[in-house]
Parts: C-alpha cells; structure tokens; sequence
C-alpha cells in the first residue's frame, strides 16, 4: 500500500467516476435500505462526503449522460432518448487533457444516437468523433443484456470489437483494474470512467448473487400499491436488482483494492453516482422518467485520498444536478470549469480548501422529449425540488404534483391542486419559471 508521503502525493490528484445505471439513492445499506448489503458503498461514505440532495434532473440515460459529460442542462446538450452529442460539443475530457491528464472511459456510453428499433445493440461501432474526446475508449453504445456484452474501441488497424467472456459488470471491472495498474507505472495523472450497465433491468446478476434475494421476503416502500399485480412484479424485479447492486458493491471493492496495490489510494479521488432511479412498482410505475424520488435521487459520493486536501467527510444537502458533476470533478483536482460548463462547482465540500460555496435553494427537473415508454409519464414536465423539503412539477401550462417531503416523505399526499397550499405553490411555480428563463429554456409553465 502506497503512503501519504510516496511518490504518489508529488503529482496531480486522479480522478476515477464509478456509475451504474438506473440505481436509486434509496438503495444501499448506508441509506437505510432493509434488503440491501452495500458494505464497500458505505465505506466510501463513511470515509467521504455525500450529497444527500443529489438529484437526476432529467431521469433518463442520455440526457443525464450528456449533461454529466458537458456540464450543460439537456436542452443544451441531449433532449431525449436516443439522441446524440451535438457534434463538435466539447466534453470533460478537453479540460483535463488541456491540465496534462490522460484520459479514459469503460463502458456505456448511449451518446451515439443509433436508434433500438433498428436492431443493430451492441453491435453499433461508433467512430472517434463520437467517443467524447477520451485518449483511451473501450465501450459500447447500448446494450440491455449483461450476459451478452461487446465492447468496441480503436480506429484502423487497431480498432476492435469482442464479446466479453462472463458478466457485464465483471468484465467491464476488469477492464478497468487493468487500466488502473497501467496508470500506477505512469507518472502521468488521469481520468477515467467506469460506466457499468446495472442494475438496469434486465435484472439478473450472477447465481451466487440472485440466491441471496427471496421476493416474497422483501420489505417494499411504502409507496408501492398493495396489489397483488404491482407487487408481485416489483418484488420479482427489486430481487434481481439487488443482487445486482451487492455484485457491483463487490466489484467496487476489487477496484480500490487494485488502487492500492498500484500505489494510487493516496492520490485518487473516487466519485461514486448513478445516472437516475427507478421506481420499482412505488405509486404503481416502473423504471424512469418521472419526477418522483425513487426516479430522480440518486446517490453521490466524494471519496478516495489524497494529501493536497484536508478531505472532509459528512453528508451534505446540496442539490447537485447531472450538469454540476464535470465541474464538480474538475474542481477536485484544482481545474478550472470552461465557460461553455453551465452546472456549479461544489468540490470544496470534500477538498476543504477555502469556503464553502453557497447552495442553489433547488434542483431543476425537466423532462425534455419523453420516451413514450410505458408504466411511467409520457409528456414533457418541468419542476424543481428544494433544498427545503418541496416538490413541484407541471405539464404545459397544469400544475401535475406537489409534495411536502418533510412531511410526506414518500408522496403519498399530492397538494397540486389544494386550494389551501396555492400560495406555496405561486411561489414554487414562481421558481420553476425563474429557472427556464436562467437556463435558456422554453415551457410554458403553469399560471397557478
């Protein structure tokens, strides 16, 4: 194991991003989930900062993906599904590459813009220009079966494309371990990513990991409608989605393990999140796409060492959004965000260097271009969600919810159309329209 005055504390902090896809906040053991055993989770947030406001403000793959990677609201960057990168659109990578880092990404990508209907999943090659920017690039568009995973990379005579021999998760983590005990020979500093696929349904992990999880035995939230319909579905599904979650925690541990052995643990910052929720049968729907809090909170952890910084530890509020995590990741490593980055810097919250910044009072929800996927909301909405405990989205030009959530933590009691809340809710309607004019967007909000 390296030691906080080796080699490793002469050079500039790394950077690692650790996300699957489709993980709600609510499911880790450190958040209280009763069926879930996330020990590796929980040491990075005991030995880190949380941001228990965290939130996907548009709770779908690529538009989060596309904000997470530009640090620009979907509007800006990818409205919808299966919509692309704006050609020419710089991405996180040109920052750090222009700072002297080496940069990587493993993994799901879902910014090419190939359509599912047409047939071709793993199977789509994407060419350089649409890979971001990374020097280094092993991943695939999209793909919904993790027993069936290809990877794809290079250009020319070293471009490939191979199925990967066992389970996505595993494979792709050892992809990665592999990269990190490059990195450790190297002096130069890096970036990388590793986006893995679950607990994205199809909900199945290995055998080891599903005979851990009876459906019958699982304790459901108190959201999920006691019908024998919702629960017998989502209680099927939550059972296969766990024992994802427990897998991906175990592979979570390898790579801080192989970080200590190349000699990084004491420079390397690891920032753990997932792309958005899902529901799970609460309030009767399945997957994404709404802006209830089993679809949009999702977990986001500072961790990692490194001996520049005095490294805080402890949960804070602050409601983050997909565009504020490039320059939150920047800021990490002392570099400033491009002035083509919308979302805010909030890295002095586990950098401890200088004050702390202010907290936005919310988060902005959007749901841009819908999917028309079912067992969820199929119109645009725009909304927000404060720092306070409120809850507020319309649909164009009708108030569609608003909850309490200190009160009504599960949103049970919708208040959108309470005449006795009408003056909280002018006032929430009143920022929601603030944030379409402050971020360059176009809906026409609700009146009252």
């Amino acid at each position: 194991m390296a030691t906080p005055g080796g080699p490793a504390a002469q050079q500039r902090p790394n950077v690692i991003w650790l996300f699957g896809d489709q993980h709600r906040a609510q499911a880790l053991s450190c958040m209280h989930d009763p069926n879930v055993r996330t020990p590796n989770i929980d040491r990075m947030s005991v030995d880190g900062v949380g941001f228990t406001g965290a939130t996907s403000g548009f709770p779908l793959c690529c538009p989060f993906r596309g904000s997470l990677l530009t640090g620009r609201y979907p509007h800006h960057a990818v409205v919808g599904h299966e919509y692309p990168l704006p050609p020419g659109q710089p991405t996180i990578a040109q920052p750090f590459k222009e700072a002297g880092y080496h940069t990587a990404w493993f993994g799901k990508w879902h910014l090419c813009g190939w359509q599912e209907r047409n047939g071709r999943g793993a199977h789509y090659i994407s060419t350089p220009a649409q890979r971001g920017g990374f020097d280094q690039w092993v991943g695939y568009d999209n793909n919904n079966s993790q027993w069936d995973s290809w990877v794809h990379g290079g250009e020319g005579k070293d471009a490939f494309h191979y199925r990967l021999p066992g389970y996505e998760t595993d494979e792709l983590t050892n992809l990665f371990i592999k990269y990190i005990r490059e990195r450790g020979a190297d002096k130069k500093p890096f970036f990388a990513s590793l986006s893995v696929q679950p607990p994205h349904d199809p909900y199945v992990a290995p055998p080891e990991y599903m005979r851990r999880f009876a459906p019958a035995k699982l304790e459901m939230r108190p959201n999920v409608p006691n019908t024998p319909e919702v629960q017998d579905l989502a209680r099927r599904e939550l059972a296969g989605y766990y024992a994802m979650i427990e897998n991906w925690d175990d592979n979570i541990a390898r790579i801080r393990a192989a970080l200590d052995q190349a000699g990084l643990s004491f420079n390397t910052h690891i920032v753990f999140f997932s792309d958005h929720g899902d529901m799970h049968g609460s309030h009767g729907m399945y997957r994404k796409m709404n802006p209830y809090e089993e679809s949009i909170r999702i977990p986001f952890i500072i961790s990692g060492s490194t001996p520049r910084y005095g490294n805080r530890v402890g949960r804070f509020p602050v409601p983050l959004n997909a565009p504020d995590i490039a320059p939150t990741t920047l800021g990490l490593c002392g570099i400033r965000k491009p002035s083509w980055m919308e979302g805010s810097d909030f890295s002095a919250f586990r950098t401890g260097t200088g004050p702390l910044p202010s907290m936005p009072d919310s988060a902005y929800l959007q749901t841009v271009v819908p999917t028309g996927h079912a067992n969820s909301v199929n119109k645009p909405y725009r909304g927000l969600v404060t720092r306070d405990g409120w809850k507020y989205a319309c649909f164009d030009g009708m108030s569609y919810v608003m909850f309490n959530l200190n009160d009504d933590p599960y949103e049970q009691v919708n208040l959108a159309h309470n005449s006795r809340y009408r003056a909280e809710r002018k006032k929430l309607i009143g920022r929601v329209r603030q944030w379409v004019a402050d971020t360059g967007d176009k809906f026409n909000v609700a009146e009252d």
